[in-house]
C-alpha cells in the first residue's frame, strides 16, 4: 500500500469504502438527472435488493406513488433552486412492495469539469414514524377522553343542578310544612286561650246586663261587681297574652334606656322572693365593674319574672334560684356556631340558674316555640320562654339555655353593652290623679268603637274632644280650631295618611302642639327595629282609663 492510498486522517481507501458501504444510514450518489450511480449496502439491505439492481435507476423510481409525485413537483425543483434540502419525509418501496419510511437529505455538487452530481443521505424513519403514529393516536385518545370528560362534566353539572333543585324543592316543601304546622300550633293555641278569655268576658257582661234588668238589690249589686271584676280580669289576661305574642314575634314596641342590670335585679328581688315562695332559696350575685345595657327595663323585669316562675314550677319540692350578672364577650368562634345571627362583641350577662328537674334534649329543641309547655293542661300558656326569647332577640341580644335532667337549668341572657351612656337621673314624680283637665284634644282613630270609648274617657276627665276618623279629616279640624293642645292619634290608618305623617304635618302648622300616639302593632312609622323613635310618646293598645288619664295629663304638663 502506498502513501497515496492513505488519507490525511490516516484512513485507507478500504476504510473509507467500508464507512460508505456500512454506514448507519443509506447513501446514494446520482448524476444531475437523478440517475443513481452508486448506492451503499445499507440502503440496498433496507430495500431487500442488491446494489447492482439499484444502480442505473432514477431515485424517484425507489419512491411510492405519492413520493414520485412529490419528487417531481417539489423535491427536484427545490433542489435545483437552492441546491439542497433537509429531512424530507418520504416512503421508499421495498422489493416486496411494502413501504419504508425514511428522512431524506440531499445536496447538489459540481465537479471541476462542471458536471453536476447529487449526494443523498437516507435515514430509516420506521421507529420515528411509529412514534409519531403512537403520539397521534395518544393525542386522539386524549382528545376523545377530554371530549368525553367535558361531556360528562356538562351532564354532571346538569345532573347536580337537577339534584340540587329537587333537594331545594324538598327543603322548601319541608319548611312550608313546618311553617304551616307552627302556624297551626300558634293559631290553635291563640284560639284556645282567647276562646276561654272571651267566654269569661262575655259571660261577665251578660251577667251585668241581666242584673241591670232585674230589680236593684244588694245581692244583684254584688253579682254585678263580681261579674265586672271577672270580665276585667279576663280582658287583662287577653292583653297579657297579646303582649306575649308580640314579644315572641318581636313586634312589641320597646323603649330602651340605659339600665344597670344588677341594680334592676336587686330592686326586683323582693317580688321574685314572694313569687318563689318559702321553699326556694333565692340569691343574687353581681360581678364587679358591671357594664350598662340599653334595654327596656320593664320588659327585662317581665322576662326575669317569667324565668323565675318557670324555675319555681321546676322545683316543686324546693331548691335554689340564682340570678347572676356579669360582663361577657362573645367571640367570632362562638357566634359562628350559633344558628341565628349574633354579633360578636361585649355583652352584659344575666344568668338565671335553678336546681330543678332539668330538661332532656327533645324538650330543649322546642323550648322557645310558642305554646310549647311541659306543664299540665291549664297550668301554663307556653308563651313564657318564647316571650323572653323574642324580647332578647329584639333587643339585639342572645339567649342560651343549658339543662340536664335531675341537675337543673341555666338560662343566660346576653344583653348588648351600652358604650358611652349613663344612667338617667331619677326623678320623683307626683302621683297623678284622674281629675283630667280642660284642654282641647284632637282624637284621631279609624276604629269607630275605640274612638267612641277614648272620646268618652277624655270627656269624662273634663277635656274638650274633637274627633276625626282619619288623617285628612283631622287636618281640616285642626285648621278650624286654634285651641287644640294635644293630638292623640292612632298610627296605622287608611286613606294614605298614617299617624306619623299626620303628626309631621300638624307640627309643621302648630309647632307647639303635643302629640301622643297609640298603636297595637309595631311594624309602622314610629317604631324601627323594634324600638320607639327618639322623642315619640306612645300609649300601647289596649289601654285602661287610668293609663290614658295619666299619659295625657303627663304629656300636657311636660
Amino acid at each position: 500500500m502506498s502513501d497515496s492510498d492513505i488519507s490525511e486522517d490516516g484512513l485507507t481507501g478500504d476504510d473509507l469504502r467500508d464507512l460508505f458501504e456500512d454506514a448507519p444510514c443509506g447513501y446514494v450518489i446520482a448524476d444531475g438527472a437523478g440517475r443513481i450511480a452508486r448506492v451503499n449496502r445499507t440502503l440496498a439491505r433496507w430495500l431487500d435488493q442488491e446494489p447492482g439492481a439499484i444502480r442505473g435507476r432514477r431515485f424517484s423510481d425507489l419512491l411510492n406513488v405519492a413520493g414520485k409525485i412529490y419528487y417531481e413537483t417539489h423535491f427536484a425543483p427545490l433542489l435545483r433552486m437552492q441546491g439542497y434540502f433537509h429531512e424530507v419525509a418520504l416512503d421508499l418501496t421495498r422489493k416486496a412492495g411494502d413501504p419504508l419510511p425514511v428522512l431524506v437529505n440531499a445536496v447538489e455538487r459540481s465537479s471541476d469539469d462542471g458536471a453536476r452530481r447529487i449526494v443523498i443521505s437516507v435515514f430509516n424513519a420506521t421507529d420515528r414514524r411509529r412514534y409519531e403514529r403512537e403520539l397521534l393516536e395518544a393525542r386522539r385518545l386524549a382528545e376523545a377522553a377530554s371530549s368525553e370528560l367535558q361531556q360528562l362534566n356538562l351532564t354532571l353539572e346538569a345532573r347536580v343542578a337537577e339534584e340540587v333543585g329537587d333537594r331545594l324543592k324538598a327543603e322548601a316543601a319541608l319548611r312550608q310544612a313546618q311553617k304551616m304546622e307552627a302556624v297551626g300550633q300558634l293559631t290553635g293555641g291563640v284560639a284556645h286561650d282567647f276562646n276561654n278569655l272571651l267566654t269569661v268576658i262575655i259571660g261577665g257582661l251578660e251577667t251585668v246586663s241581666r242584673q241591670l234588668a232585674a230589680p236593684s238589690t244588694p245581692e244583684a249589686t254584688g253579682r254585678i261587681k263580681r261579674a265586672v271584676a271577672m270580665a276585667t280580669h279576663g280582658a287583662e289576661r287577653a292583653a297579657t297574652l297579646t303582649a306575649r305574642l308580640l314579644a315572641f314575634a318581636r313586634r312589641q314596641p320597646l323603649d330602651p334606656r340605659p339600665v344597670d342590670p344588677a341594680r334592676l335585679v336587686t330592686g326586683l328581688a323582693d317580688l321574685l322572693q314572694r313569687t318563689l315562695g318559702e321553699t326556694i332559696e333565692f340569691e343574687t350575685v353581681s360581678g364587679a365593674g358591671l357594664w350598662l345595657s340599653n334595654v327596656d327595663a320593664g320588659e327585662l323585669e317581665n322576662a326575669l319574672v317569667n324565668l323565675a316562675v318557670n324555675a319555681r314550677d321546676a322545683m316543686p319540692a324546693g331548691g335554689r334560684l340564682t340570678i347572676e350578672t356579669s360582663n361577657a364577650f362573645l367571640d367570632d368562634d362562638y357566634v359562628s356556631t350559633v344558628p341565628e345571627p349574633v354579633a360578636a362583641g361585649q355583652y352584659v350577662l344575666v344568668a338565671v340558674s335553678d336546681t330543678g328537674m332539668g330538661m332532656d334534649q327533645a324538650t330543649l329543641d322546642q323550648v322557645f316555640e310558642p305554646f310549647f309547655t311541659t306543664k299540665e293542661v291549664g297550668k301554663g300558656t307556653g308563651l313564657g320562654l318564647s316571650q323572653v326569647y323574642g324580647f332578647v332577640r329584639q333587643s339585639g341580644g342572645h339567649i342560651r339555655i343549658y339543662s340536664e335532667q335531675g341537675l337543673g337549668t341555666a338560662i343566660k341572657l346576653y344583653l348588648p353593652r351600652l358604650v358611652g351612656g349613663s344612667l338617667p337621673t331619677e326623678r320623683v314624680i307626683d302621683a297623678l290623679t284622674s281629675d283630667g283637665g280642660t284642654e282641647t284634644i284632637l282624637l284621631v282613630e279609624d276604629h269607630e268603637d275605640l274612638r267612641a270609648y277614648s272620646a268618652g274617657v277624655l270627656r269624662e276627665l273634663g277635656y274638650q274632644v274633637l274627633e276625626a276618623p282619619n288623617g285628612r279629616v283631622a287636618l281640616d279640624v285642626l285648621q278650624s280650631h286654634n285651641d287644640v293642645a294635644l293630638l292623640f292619634t292612632d298610627v296605622v290608618m287608611p286613606d294614605g295618611l298614617d299617624g306619623r305623617q299626620l303628626a309631621e304635618e300638624a307640627l309643621r302648622r302648630r309647632p307647639e302642639l303635643k302629640v301622643l300616639y297609640t298603636t297595637g302593632y309595631t311594624r309602622n312609622a314610629i317604631v324601627h327595629n323594634g324600638r320607639l323613635d327618639a322623642g315619640v310618646n306612645l300609649l300601647g293598645k289596649p289601654f285602661t282609663y287610668r293609663e290614658l288619664a295619666e299619659k295625657v295629663r303627663r304629656l300636657l304638663d311636660a
